[in-house]
């Protein structure tokens, strides 16, 4: 999948846009707000992450045999397990799931893997209607976008530019900013949809090895009646989701509500493990959960990046990231934006199509100290600009070596040699000092576009050394 936007374009079209820049900057400060207020206790904190990165490193470790566990306890439970290596296989499962309950129109709840396989434009394709349920999902369907951010996906837009899409959008609907209003607004128009849908497509948090139930964090209540209401529900996750057991689940929630949204918990926590039994009164009668791979098996191998695969999903890292508070995600033009989109893109679509993003980071390190499972993104991000330019062909990235420059090769090969040789090293040193007045003096390269050039000294720091001395 080829990047939609030329990012370093991308990114200077934000910038250089008020409103897209003053929306990030209050969400990105009252988010970091609450996730403050919810770890008052420092100790308490790294203790958490402590915890919460030990069971996703040990869910990790052994991946293989949880997975094989939870398909078959999935089967014991009546659920339909499927595998699907590309999101077009994914894609062909669910179709073949949708148009043998003739499904004209399917309802789904908050689903990043989904958006990974472009599902409600693959689904279009086939004359089936899929509507998202989530509020922030259904604003920016509506409006045509993608979304902005993995937990907040309507981010991006204040509260004046929702109101007028409302107005301009829905049929009958008058302008209004009043977010009570707005939310009944989108809270009836989906309620129709609830009750005639044949299908609810669904995402995972955590998928338990051991008892087979799907985990769904959510606020709205939509993902309870996606699942629910329609008579046949699909799942869909990538595989590193699993879990080995429910004692698990409690720590890894914990830390995901608090880091996501600020909240010691969400409004509601789903747990599916079953069709409808005889004599329950609600529930699908069909449930199918689609384990999707998607470049995931190949960046396991890969121990150097294996921590990649640690992810929650709670955006914490987007929230801390300076680069991404500035820009926003649409400027990535990826389905996962920010440092875990510069980290996850690259392996799975390949340097040469998603590695541009790389350049996007400072390397500051707020976004793997507010990791709340310890993925270490900064040193990823560094192991991936390495994979970006060498040229052994012993990287294990796809797109190796697709932003190598032979000018920067050779600049860096020199300023190497230089530094590892004495005589060289000095004698560079002389020259700058003394040829310092030839250096011109209008901007150098893009460095000096929004930075002063530095000046060169008059003398060595030998020369200054020798100097005090005497």
């Amino acid at each position: 999948m080829n990047t939609a936007v030329n990012f370093t374009d991308a990114a200077k079209t934000a910038l250089k846009n008020p409103t897209l820049r003053f929306n990030f900057r209050q969400a990105m400060d009252s988010l970091r707000e609450r996730r403050a207020a919810q770890f008052p206790d420092q100790d308490e904190l790294e203790r958490a992450r402590d915890l919460a990165g030990a069971i996703r490193r040990r869910s990790l470790n052994h991946l293989a045999e949880k997975l094989v566990q939870l398909e078959s306890q999935c089967q014991k439970n009546g659920i339909q397990v499927h595998w699907a290596e590309t999101p077009a296989q994914a894609n062909e499962i669910i179709l073949e799931v949708c148009q043998r309950h003739d499904a004209k129109h399917v309802i789904k709840g908050k689903s990043m893997v989904s958006e990974e396989c472009h599902l409600n434009d693959y689904l279009a394709k086939h004359d089936i209607e899929a509507l998202e349920s989530d509020l922030g999902e259904y604003i920016v369907q509506i409006d045509g976008e993608t979304p902005s951010h993995i937990i907040m996906p309507a981010i991006h837009k204040n509260k004046k530019e929702i109101a007028e899409l409302f107005a301009e959008k829905i049929p009958g609907v008058e302008y209004t900013e009043d977010v009570d209003t707005l939310t009944a607004i989108a809270r009836k128009v989906l309620r129709s949809k609830f009750e005639t849908a044949a299908v609810g497509i669904s995402g995972v948090n955590f998928a338990v090895a051991e008892t087979g139930t799907l985990c769904l964090v959510e606020n709205e209540g939509n993902g309870r009646m996606t699942t629910t209401v329609p008579p046949v529900h699909i799942a869909i996750t990538g595989i590193e989701k699993v879990v080995p057991s429910l004692s698990d689940v409690a720590p890894l929630y914990s830390v995901l509500t608090r880091s996501a949204t600020g909240q010691h918990a969400t409004t509601y926590f789903n747990m599916i493990s079953s069709p409808r039994r005889e004599g329950e009164r609600d529930g699908p009668q069909e449930v199918h959960l689609v384990l999707l791979d998607n470049g995931r098996s190949k960046i396991y191998q890969d121990e150097r990046m294996q921590d990649t695969l640690k992810c929650i999903r709670c955006g914490a890292c987007m929230n801390h990231c300076p680069v991404y508070t500035r820009i926003g995600g649409h400027a990535y033009g990826t389905v996962y934006p920010g440092p875990i989109g510069q980290i996850l893109n690259p392996q799975q679509y390949g340097i040469d199509q998603q590695g541009e993003m790389l350049s996007a980071c400072s390397l500051n390190g707020a976004c793997g100290e507010a990791c709340p499972v310890r993925i270490p993104i900064p040193s990823l991000i560094s192991e991936l600009r390495h994979e970006a330019t060498r040229n052994d062909q012993a990287g294990t990235v796809y797109g190796q070596g697709a932003l190598r420059k032979l000018h920067e090769a050779v600049v860096w090969g020199s300023w190497k040699w230089i530094h590892r040789t004495p005589w060289a090293y000095k004698a560079m040193g002389l020259a700058a000092t003394r040829l310092r007045r030839l250096v011109p003096s209008a901007a150098m390269g893009p460095w000096t576009k929004t930075r002063v050039k530095p000046a060169l000294a008059e003398k060595t720091l030998h020369e200054l050394m020798k100097e005090r001395e005497s």
